[in-house]
């Protein structure tokens, strides 16, 4: 006759919950700060050599971390060369799921609660901080130079972004990576919101050719030429003026 499982008890619980909370604050130091020593770590967050080495032990073995030796420096002796830790690949993905998953809750819970209208002020006020710091810039540069521009700002903040001339006399801002791509998939908003920033700054329409976001390789927006802008502003401007005297 098999056992029942062991049940286990709120003290056991809160031991297992508090170990995660400490692992998990041991991969965010090494994420921010590595790589980094073993007493390094005990020092920043007030444990025994022995816990750190049970904490390392674990994410060495869930992949989150790898070791590495640190390169001497100058004749320091002949004693063993410090064994450092970083972050792998698999462990900067799991933070970032980690973030994504929690703003995708709170979009959530801001369109349940307040509309969807929320969610899309929510998205115009995150890319705000992109346009108040390029708009003056962009305002002294050359309109041939600012898609230039805006790509190489993106690309600071993390996005990959390159431009490129069209045959059209456009251009195309492409970025290659997308750190809100998850969340971005499920509100759209937030594309939404920053190809209005782009057309803001860049001061001609564009126009979102893909996302990855929506499944492409990479997120591609096709910038007007401003000369050909300004063609199609006049023409229109014409066809309302004639209207108008017509309508008389």
């Amino acid at each position: 006759m098999s056992q029942a499982p062991a049940q286990i008890g709120p003290a056991a619980s809160a031991q297992i919950t508090a170990e995660r909370g400490t692992r998990a604050r041991v991969a965010r130091l090494i994420l921010e700060h590595g790589p980094v020593t073993a007493a390094a770590l005990g020092e920043r967050l007030g444990l025994t050599p022995a816990a750190v080495r049970r904490h390392l032990d674990a994410l060495l073995a869930e992949g989150m971390i790898e070791p590495r030796t640190a390169r001497p420096r100058g004749q320091r002796g002949r004693g063993r060369p410090a064994k450092l830790f970083a972050i792998t690949d698999a462990g900067r993905s799991a933070f970032v799921h980690a973030y994504d998953d929690l703003a995708g809750s709170a979009l959530r819970f801001l369109s349940e609660r307040m509309g969807v209208e929320a969610v899309s002020e929510f998205a115009r006020a995150q890319v705000s901080g992109l346009v108040s710091r390029l708009e003056t810039l962009m305002r002294e540069v050359p309109a041939d130079q600012r898609v230039r521009v805006l790509a190489e700002a993106l690309s600071a903040e993390g996005y990959a972004a390159s431009a490129t001339k069209t045959g059209q006399g456009g251009e195309q801002l492409c970025q290659h990576h997308c750190p809100v791509a998850h969340v971005a998939a499920a509100f759209p908003q937030l594309c939404e919101a920053e190809t209005e920033a782009f057309a803001q700054l860049l001061g001609t329409p564009v126009q979102r050719l893909a996302t990855i976001a929506n499944g492409d390789g990479v997120c591609t927006t096709h910038v007007s030429s401003h000369a050909l802008a300004g063609r199609q502003a006049r023409i229109h401007e014409s066809s309302t003026s004639t209207s108008k005297e017509t309508g008389r």
